[in-house]
């Protein structure tokens, strides 16, 4: 039996938060003993668990704080660390577990200031340093994290998978609408600014069709002035709608109801978005980055050329209306499952075990 601190500070954040919130029932559901870090109140459910401790800890990640001063003591009596992100305290000495998503703020540094690309391959090089073992979510990112951080260590692919709340059972009878539906962020590298010319082009030949992106408008004001132009265009922008903030249950309707989800990424580690809309039977189009051609290539899902605003269009108006459920959910669970992820995390503790009882005996 091994103990095992979570680094949950990061539990109700989206992306590496709905990633913490997957796979730790999973985990928790062992003999082991966990030692979760984080808010009690964010963590409450989780606290009911008769092999969990709680260490309270709100430190800011990526700070100084952080690397510095936080909690190692406790932290050095268990067996084992496991952090959802790269982002590592000094002074850990216990075999340390992580994930790495994704090295986008090294492949596109255009994305941060000159002082955060520094601040972030610092951190992103200690993590790989520190790291016994590293997991990430594709071929593609693990590609991306050999080319630049080493190829000593070894680096396991495990695909993200599909929310429990999208697969379960619902009684309510979704009805398909006349909408195309956005799922992500505020950063650039989402394509937000390309679904928005492509719309204002499709406007042209669609008078019904509407935009639905989720998210609140005020989120969606970057310093790119050619996405603010185009969401203050009055002749677009009465099409569009912000959702404002949504639970799972709005979400999962939202998806359910979009004629199509377009996802036009112009860098991504995984993706998830399409994966829960080909899961609700709603038709998809991504753009054509090789991480989407990695995980959707499979699937009946329509490419679009990269940053053509052009070819977007096309697409959206070739869909037809009527769909069909692109995958059964068996076929997504049996690759894309958070029980998987937790499958192979779990592999990786018992490999600490046997290194330990193996070293006893020499």
């Amino acid at each position: 039996m091994k103990k095992i601190a979570i680094d949950c500070r990061m539990i109700n954040n989206s992306g590496i938060g709905t990633y913490l919130r997957e796979i730790l029932p999973y985990l928790l559901e062992t003999q082991n003993q966990f030692l979760l870090i984080g808010n009690r109140e964010k963590l409450k459910e989780f606290l009911e668990y008769k092999n969990v401790e709680l260490l309270e800890c709100d430190i800011k990640i990526f700070s100084l704080e952080e690397l510095f001063f936080f909690p190692v003591k406790p932290i050095n009596q268990c067996d084992i660390y496991y952090s959802p992100n790269f982002n590592i305290a000094l002074g850990i000495k216990i075999p340390i577990y992580l994930t790495i998503h994704d090295v986008i703020f090294l492949d596109m540094p255009e994305l941060t200031s000159k002082l955060g690309y520094i601040v972030r391959k610092f951190y992103y090089k200690l993590a790989y340093k520190k790291a016994k073992k590293i997991f990430t979510v594709s071929n593609f990112s693990k590609k991306r994290i050999e080319e630049h951080l080493g190829r000593e260590k070894k680096i396991v692919v495990t695909y993200n998978g599909v929310s429990k709340y999208i697969l379960e059972k619902s009684d309510e009878k979704y009805i398909k609408k006349d909408y195309i539906i956005f799922v992500g962020n505020i950063k650039k590298h989402k394509g937000l600014k390309i679904l928005l010319e492509a719309f204002k082009l499709v406007k042209k030949e669609d008078k019904k069709l509407k935009l639905v992106i989720v998210g609140n408008q005020n989120n969606f004001r970057t310093k790119d002035k050619e996405v603010i132009e185009l969401l203050e265009d009055r002749n677009l922008n009465k099409d569009i709608i912000f959702t404002g903030y949504v639970d799972n249950k709005e979400l999962k309707k939202l998806i359910a109801e979009a004629r199509i989800l377009v996802q036009p990424s112009l860098y991504e580690g995984f993706g998830i978005p399409p994966l829960e809309a080909l899961a609700l039977g709603t038709n998809v189009i991504v753009s054509d980055i090789e991480v989407f051609r990695e995980v959707y290539t499979q699937m009946n899902i329509i490419f679009f050329k990269l940053n053509d605003k052009n070819d977007l269009s096309k697409k959206i108006l070739s869909y037809n209306l009527i769909v069909e459920n692109r995958l059964k959910n068996e076929e997504i669970l049996e690759k894309y499952s958070y029980f998987n992820v937790s499958q192979i995390y779990k592999e990786s503790y018992y490999e600490i075990r046997l290194e330990n009882n193996n070293k006893k005996f020499k």
